[in-house]
């Protein structure tokens, strides 16, 4: 007989392999999504989506923090508070929002291309395995590039929420209208 899992269950991997996201950049970017999904529809909610996400409302704050002090997103105080995107979802690139919450994108230090990073190794001018880490750092912070956040949040969402908020009335007319028609 095989074990089942609980669906809200998940394994304690976030990758100790030889690349490898944390914690905090899994969390942040689903932060993101969340808030790409949100977008034009204004501030969102962190108990909202910490609940939605299934993630500590605490560390999201820490996180909203980093995004915010990154420019990627805004906060709004007050009773209908939150945060909300600094631009649309197809201007923000995954390695923008990585590198704002892991730092470096670079799998050793010798690849970083942050300034004074030749002052970390002192085998930097003479190394030559430093072009293998360039080039998995290039690798990565190319796919990453590649990748804005609307990719990941789904557009037929977006498509409802931007109905929904330039006016809910004229949308469920034409959504009747086609239905009476059909």
């Amino acid at each position: 007989m095989r074990a089942q899992t609980s669906a809200a269950h998940r394994p304690a991997f976030h990758g100790t392999g030889a690349v490898a996201f944390s914690t905090k950049g899994e969390y942040g970017v689903r932060l993101m999504v969340q808030l790409g999904r949100h977008y034009g529809a204004g501030p969102a909610s962190l108990a909202e989506i910490a609940a939605a996400e299934d993630m500590p409302r605490a560390y999201l704050e820490q996180l909203a923090f980093v995004l915010r002090d990154a420019g990627l997103v805004v906060s709004t105080r007050g009773a209908h508070g939150g945060y909300e995107l600094a631009r649309p979802p197809a201007a923000i690139p995954m390695s923008e929002v990585l590198r704002a919450l892991e730092g470096p994108l670079a799998p050793m230090i010798c690849a970083t291309d942050e300034p004074g990073h030749d002052l970390a190794c002192d085998r930097t001018s003479s190394c030559t395995v430093n072009l293998l880490w360039i080039r998995v750092r290039d690798a990565v912070a190319g796919a990453l590039d590649g990748v804005t956040l609307a990719d990941l949040v789904p557009q037929r969402v977006v498509a409802i929420q931007r109905a929904l908020a330039s006016g809910a009335t004229s949308a469920n007319q034409n959504l009747e209208g086609a239905a009476t028609t059909s």
